[in-house]
């Protein structure tokens, strides 16, 4: 199973993104999948994530402006950036778990800056 991340760039604050995570196989194999970022300096942290079971959630400082899909025809998941800041700035990551073992995709620049 690989995840291969895209959709990263450099946009001003305020602008859109929208990160895709396409997976070898079914997402219908994955029991979860997520976004996670990394900020210089800083831990990888959780952004959205999906359960098989249609659950979705985000962290406190993407709610209402992140959003996390999944396109089960395409074998993607998606994460939809709007009216996104400097702190966003970071390498996203994709991840899926299957039968309790964890793949990540390669990750990808998103830089905020005017």
């Amino acid at each position: 199973v690989q995840l291969q991340a895209s959709g990263g760039g450099l946009v001003q604050p305020g602008g859109s993104l929208r990160l895709s995570c396409a997976a070898s196989g079914s997402i219908f194999s994955f029991n979860a999948m997520r976004w996670y970022r990394q900020a210089p300096g800083k831990r990888r942290e959780l952004v959205a994530g999906i359960s098989s079971g249609g659950n979705i959630y985000s962290v406190a400082s993407v709610k209402g402006r992140f959003s996390i899909s999944g396109d089960n025809a395409k074998n993607t998941v998606y994460l939809q950036m709007n009216n996104l800041e400097p702190e966003d700035t970071a390498v996203y990551y994709c991840w899926g778990e299957i039968s309790n073992r964890e793949y990540w995709g390669q990750g990808t620049q998103v830089t905020v800056s005017s």
